[in-house]
């Protein structure tokens, strides 16, 4: 779907959840929400793309791995256009070049020697507020491409959306001039219309570029998708709910003990695993032969010493129609 078939949400964004560490970035970002959300248009995957989902290696914030150049912090909100409110527990894909153009996991005449390499690939899970951030450096160009990074919203196996986004032209090549000794091919020499992305228009896919005082940067953008944002719960996988339904954790955000509701269809065999935002396990237990009907599993952040933090959740479940898996978010408090 490119620009001319946009479709506009009514109403301005809705105030969410604020989460603790996100208050002075809300505040900053509720100046630059448009009065009306709009549908993010599809672009190509790329000519490097990679099925991050088949490999939970990829679940990461930091996906800088060994790569130089600035230091970049993107963070993305996924809202719904048929009431601009956030969507949680949806999965962010993003993928980008290095500072000299090259994507990891491919070997060709366009981007030799990357074959089995796996920088600046990652993904995350949106949030209450329905974001995400990654760590990640500032993307090189190549040619016949103006700067831009890959991300897809993974809603369902039945939708999700591919698109890309890109920066203001002077402040992405203030960047290369101040930082010469790392970007070594100079500044982006395109221009949005010479971009056959972008040359239709780039205004809704243009991220923020702001420079911090270590000379890092932050970039943020708001990505609008089809479908209706709520507070706090998220999309369920239709063949999941046929299944099982994995509740939000209550009380949301937390800090001595949250409970897990779970609702089975069918007798089966549980395992709840607990990851950080690094995809680092912390803490799982399985349970056998759970009787069909609801459940509700208690979790103790002080019993694993968790530090103040973003965790997703995990409950995969086995029965006699085969194994089915659902992944939320939940905020630590401690």
């Amino acid at each position: 779907m490119k620009r001319k078939d946009f479709i506009r949400g009514a109403g301005l964004a809705g105030i969410s959840t604020i989460l603790p560490w996100n208050k002075a970035l809300s505040a900053a970002r509720n100046l630059m929400v448009s009065p009306a959300c709009i549908l993010i248009p599809k672009e190509t995957e790329g000519p490097f793309p990679l099925d991050l989902s088949a490999n939970t290696y990829y679940f990461r914030k930091n996906v800088r791995e060994t790569e130089s150049g600035v230091e970049l912090k993107l963070k993305l909100k996924i809202i719904g256009i048929d009431n601009c409110l956030p969507i949680s527990n949806v999965r962010v894909n993003i993928w980008h070049c290095n500072k000299d153009g090259l994507y990891s996991g491919y070997d060709n005449a366009m981007n030799k020697g990357q074959a089995g390499k796996t920088y600046l690939r990652g993904y995350q899970i949106t949030d209450a507020n329905g974001e995400v951030e990654f760590d990640t450096i500032f993307p090189g160009w190549y040619s016949g491409r103006i700067v831009h990074i890959h991300f897809q919203a993974y809603v369902s196996s039945s939708y999700s959306v591919v698109s890309q986004l890109t920066f203001d032209l002077t402040a992405k090549n203030n960047l290369f001039l101040e930082n010469s000794n790392i970007y070594t091919k100079g500044i982006d020499p395109l221009s949005y219309n010479q971009d056959n992305i972008f040359s239709d228009g780039y205004q809704i896919q243009l991220a923020t570029l702001e420079k911090n005082q270590n000379g890092s940067y932050t970039s943020f953008m708001e990505v609008a998708i089809n479908g209706a944002g709520t507070l706090g719960i998220g999309h369920i996988e239709k063949e999941n709910s046929k299944n099982f339904i994995l509740g939000q954790n209550f009380p949301n955000p937390y800090s001595s003990i949250t409970k897990i509701p779970v609702s089975l269809n069918y007798n089966s065999d549980i395992k709840l695993s607990v990851f950080n935002l690094e995809g680092q396990l912390v803490f799982s237990k399985e349970f056998s032969n759970l009787k069909e009907g609801d459940h509700t599993i208690e979790f103790y952040p002080e019993s694993f010493h968790l530090p103040k933090a973003n965790y997703t959740y995990q409950l995969d479940v086995v029965n006699s129609n085969g194994k089915f898996s659902d992944v939320k978010l939940m905020t630590c408090m401690k």
